[in-house]
């Protein structure tokens, strides 16, 4: 099945695929937000299919109000919800492709800093995976 995304469904992703690794900076502030965030991000390098498509467009149609970590969160956790409700109504296998993908960065995200996650890496990890489940 092809997947039709207009222009305000494909800036919801773009919110909700970067706004996760932002959220991952946040919680790895105690490291190097930076590498935590560029990590995160190289992930994205690799997606495929219509998500691959949207993440690499470059386009910068997203705002992130990165204040603090819970105004943050207000914005990104209900988009990365609503980014794979969107995608589930069009194809089941976009909107996994979508969650393995964010899930991925998240995990590369949490690889910046040596040794395991932080309690607030993998806090705001499974945060990120509720919100994609919910």
């Amino acid at each position: 099945m092809n997947v039709d995304l207009t222009a305000q469904d494909q800036t919801t992703i773009r919110t909700a695929a970067f706004g996760a690794i932002t959220l991952m900076s946040f919680a790895g502030i105690a490291g190097s937000a930076h590498k935590v965030a560029t990590d995160g991000t190289l992930a994205y390098a690799s997606a495929t299919g219509a998500v691959g498509h949207v993440l690499a467009s470059k386009k910068n149609d997203f705002k992130l109000s990165a204040k603090s970590a819970a105004a943050l969160a207000d914005q990104v956790l209900p988009a990365l919800t609503e980014a794979v409700h969107l995608l589930q109504a069009q194809d089941a296998e976009e909107a996994a492709n979508f969650r393995t993908t964010v899930i991925t960065a998240a995990e590369a995200a949490t690889r910046a800093h040596k040794g395991a996650p932080s309690p607030s890496m993998a806090a705001m990890a499974q945060k990120i995976t509720e919100a994609l489940d919910a």
